[in-house]
């Protein structure tokens, strides 16, 4: 696989999932090729505004460590989640494929296959399904 093969037309779009060689998926961010710092979706490093980035992939599943529901702008609900990588950064995102208020902080995540990257956000899924037990109601 070329180093260019899971990145979209789009110059910002900077995170995408990729087929591994296992048949697995996994994510390719930018790195800085001066002080090292990880970032998704920019064409400057954020700590020493070098335009030296350097195509990495992600070495396992994200971390959720804020989840909330959103109600806004659709009759929807939907979440919104922020999911850090062993890389150490943070990806804002939306987790699907389960209820919105079964996501829960700690959950591992993993890129949804077939996703649309150009559809300006990030949806990732649980790697475990969630279980409403509906535990929260009694």
């Amino acid at each position: 696989m070329s180093e260019w093969a899971g990145i979209s037309g789009s110059a910002t779009s900077v995170l995408t999932a990729v087929e591994d060689e296992g048949g697995g998926t996994g994510f390719t961010f930018k790195r800085c090729r001066w002080c090292g710092t990880a970032s998704f979706r920019r064409l400057l490093c954020p700590v020493c505004a070098s335009s030296d980035l350097e195509t990495q992939h992600s070495a396992g599943p994200g971390i959720v460590v804020q989840s909330r529901v959103v109600h806004r702008g659709t009759g929807v609900a939907r979440n919104e989640s922020l999911v850090r990588f062993p890389e150490d950064f943070v990806v804002p995102c939306r987790i699907v494929g389960t209820a919105p208020n079964l996501v829960w902080v700690g959950a591992e995540v993993r890129s949804v296959p077939g996703a649309a990257e150009d559809a300006g956000e990030v949806h990732f899924e649980l790697s475990e399904p969630a279980v409403d037990d509906g535990a929260y109601y009694r």
